[in-house]
């Protein structure tokens, strides 16, 4: 099995190629037919970086949303408004500028990922934010949206990588 490095320059290719406008659509399209979203009022979704599936049409959604911000390791919760003013942080990632809330709020957390496996892991980018938001939250569902061209058969992971609910081909 391929090392995770070797994976994420490989899945970071891929992406590239890949006409992420129409896998964006499909995603947020695939998410809104979803049970698990249907039943979700507040919901954490990602600010996309280039080449990543973008779900901000769902901010249109009649829902409670909210954008991560790094402070330190560990991701922070904050309420995300269409519009609401984002900034730049050191890894390149518009965050907002709202003030974090407890993650017990959410019911929902739709997560990133440069590629899945069919069984529910992810490969991020390799700083395990995610990872250990996960592992000291357990009140909500997740639900990983990828394109079908990143979605594999089986992936390595580790103790500490955290499976999702749900996976989302695109």
């Amino acid at each position: 099995m391929d090392s995770k490095i070797g994976l994420r320059n490989s899945a970071k290719s891929i992406r590239k190629s890949l006409d992420i406008d129409a896998i964006s659509l499909n995603a947020v399209s695939k998410i809104r037919r979803n049970e698990i979203y249907h039943q979700s009022f507040h919901v954490l979704i990602f600010y996309p970086m280039k080449y990543e599936i973008n779900l901000l049409k769902l901010l249109n959604d009649d829902k409670a949303f909210y954008l991560p911000k790094v402070s330190s390791d560990n991701l922070l919760i904050c309420p995300y408004k269409l519009n609401d003013r984002l900034v730049k942080s050191k890894f390149n990632i518009y965050e907002p500028c709202s003030h974090p809330v407890e993650p017990s709020i959410l019911d929902l957390v739709i997560l990133p990922a440069l590629m899945a496996d069919r069984s529910g892991y992810r490969l991020g980018y390799g700083s395990g934010f995610y990872d250990r938001f996960l592992a000291s939250n357990h009140s909500f569902r997740t639900i990983l949206p990828v394109a079908k061209e990143l979605c594999v058969e089986k992936l390595p992971h580790e103790e500490f990588d955290k499976k999702s609910d749900i996976v989302i081909e695109c």
